[in-house]
């Protein structure tokens, strides 16, 4: 069994269970997000009519999201940040149903000129939604509530997930594919780039002592992926290339959930077409929350475990 200390919190350490390959993050140090019938289930605080309220998919117009600001206001004279009040403000009010579950927040615009601060209190406050798990940042499109139920959301920070990613090194890789291409439409905004922009694309398999355990294919943005080369693929984990690249990583959304083994995918894992597979689905951003790498991740649960410290 290998540890791992987290210093950035007060209590972390990674398990590493041989022969099993497994994934254990703390939840004071790494945000998730787990589908119901997941991992983890939480009770839903509010009554019967709120939850029908956040049931109810459609669109925030912007007329409708500035008018939720109407009641809002800041307190200049609380100890607590500005960036702060505002956060829990939007998150009560994305909790309550005021704001639809896929539609937008108000802009940090609309935000700066409602409470009278700045534009990077705005920002900040619209960060610390997406961080929350309750917002998606989408570059040139705005803050995109992301409330359905069915989900359990998990805050923390990024470290502990850093960690366990580098402790891939010790297993052995074999690149199956490797390229720069267009993205998809959905790539694309993703990554916050232009359909007609190149992404580094992999798809990698990570082999264990009892075979392969993880099959992951990665879209990088061209610029940060021709920081190494195909070589390097071949032999080191995604996030160890992307901090010698000079990246430094701020923050993940990933989500938990699974998926049945197609034909490729049941080959490569050596697995019966049509086994179930966990899927972690992950965008990684950097320290200015710049999508810098997009993976799509499947394990087979008889290989791999993801295991995570509640405390």
């Amino acid at each position: 069994m290998k540890r791992f200390q987290d210093t950035d919190s007060s209590r972390h350490e990674i398990l590493f269970l041989p022969p099993m390959p497994s994934q254990q993050v703390d939840i004071t140090s790494c945000g998730l997000c787990f589908p119901a019938g997941g991992f983890i289930r939480m009770p839903f605080a509010g009554n019967e009519a709120t939850m029908k309220k956040r049931q109810a998919p459609g669109k925030t117009s912007a007329a409708a999201a500035q008018s939720r600001l109407t009641d809002m206001s800041v307190d200049a004279t609380s100890p607590t940040p500005l960036y702060h009040q505002i956060f829990e403000q939007l998150r009560n009010a994305v909790l309550a149903g005021d704001f639809a579950d896929q539609g937008y927040l108000p802009s940090e615009q609309e935000i700066s000129q409602r409470f009278g601060v700045s534009r990077i209190t705005a920002k900040r406050s619209l960060d610390e939604m997406a961080t929350a798990g309750l917002a998606v940042r989408e570059q040139g499109r705005g803050t995109r509530v992301n409330s359905a139920p069915g989900r359990t959301m998990v805050r923390g920070g990024i470290s502990s997930l850093v960690q366990s990613l580098h402790a891939n090194a010790r297993h052995s890789v074999k690149l199956i594919d490797f390229g720069y291409v267009h993205p998809s439409a959905e790539i694309a905004d993703i990554l916050g780039i232009d359909r007609k922009a190149e992404v580094q694309r992999a798809i990698r398999v990570w082999n264990g002592p009892n075979g392969p355990f993880s099959h992951l294919t990665t879209f990088v943005p061209a610029e940060i992926g021709r920081r190494w080369t195909k070589s390097d693929l071949q032999s080191k984990p995604l996030i160890s290339l992307l901090e010698s690249g000079g990246v430094r990583v701020g923050r993940a959304q990933e989500q938990i959930t699974a998926t049945l083994a197609d034909r490729d995918t049941s080959e490569r894992l050596l697995v019966k077409r049509g086994e179930p597979l966990l899927m972690i689905v992950r965008t990684v951003f950097d320290l200015e929350g710049t999508a810098v790498e997009h993976i799509i991740a499947l394990y087979p649960p008889s290989r791999y475990q993801y295991l995570v410290s509640l405390e």
